[in-house]
């Protein structure tokens, strides 16, 4: 798969971070496509080989040179990133939005959050829901997941729903540890999937911010008065 995607980005004389996409299958892999850009899933790449790849994406572009080739790359342990939405897998994964009242992020060795939200953030359904990138690393891939389902258990968003239970459930399915599953996984595991009772862990953290919340929480797009999206009329922004 490499030699294929390095010619590829030969063959259009391609410079510049970027991702090529196979699918694989009975022993064989097949194009799927090219992304002329950084990934959302750089993150494990980053943490399995230890470079900085949104770094060299800028000296690359400001026309410097790598200073290592191919083989100086060294894969070591194992990543899996999950992202969190907010959106319902029970109601075909769509959109939730909200007002994150409260929130508290998984921390500990081997764990990366890439979080772009924060306490008292309106989450509305004009833009891509995606509310934190999750990713860890350890040594092999069953302790990947291991610590992936650990820190999904740490991660606590209260004021809307999101993909959080559903991750935990792929993390303990049978199919998903063995790495037997296919581009129908979801349909052949979790066609019927509802969302079960919170945890106490998110209980807990619910009583506590029920007597800590403040008597009104601002959506974001009205703290800054001089933004040009609190002053859009009635334009609305599609992107």
């Amino acid at each position: 798969m490499c030699e294929a995607a390095v010619k590829a980005a030969k063959v259009v004389n391609y410079s510049n971070a970027g991702t090529v996409e196979f699918l694989f299958q009975d022993g064989k892999f097949y194009f799927l496509e090219m992304n002329t850009r950084i990934q959302v899933e750089h993150g494990v790449t980053e943490m399995v080989c230890g470079i900085d790849l949104v770094k060299w994406q800028i000296r690359i572009a400001r026309g410097e040179s790598l200073d290592m080739v191919q083989k100086d790359v060294k894969q070591r342990g194992h990543s899996i990133e999950c992202r969190i939405y907010a959106e319902d897998p029970s109601r075909n994964f769509l959109p939730t939005p909200g007002i994150v009242r409260k929130m508290i992020l998984p921390e500990g060795s081997g764990i990366r959050n890439d979080v772009g939200v924060e306490e008292g953030q309106e989450v509305t359904s004009d833009y891509d829901p995606l509310l934190s990138k999750l990713v860890v690393w350890d040594s092999n891939r069953s302790d990947a997941i291991h610590r992936m389902d650990s820190a999904l258990g740490q991660f606590v968003i209260l004021g809307l729903i999101t993909n959080q239970p559903f991750l935990r459930d792929i993390m303990k399915n049978e199919s998903y540890r063995k790495a037997s599953f296919s581009t129908r996984f979801v349909d052949e595991h979790f066609s019927d999937w509802e969302l079960g009772s919170p945890s106490p862990e998110v209980i807990a953290t619910a009583l506590l911010a029920s007597k800590s919340a403040p008597e009104k929480v601002s959506p974001a797009s009205s703290r800054d008065p001089y933004s040009p999206w609190s002053s859009k009329g009635t334009w609305r922004q599609n992107i």
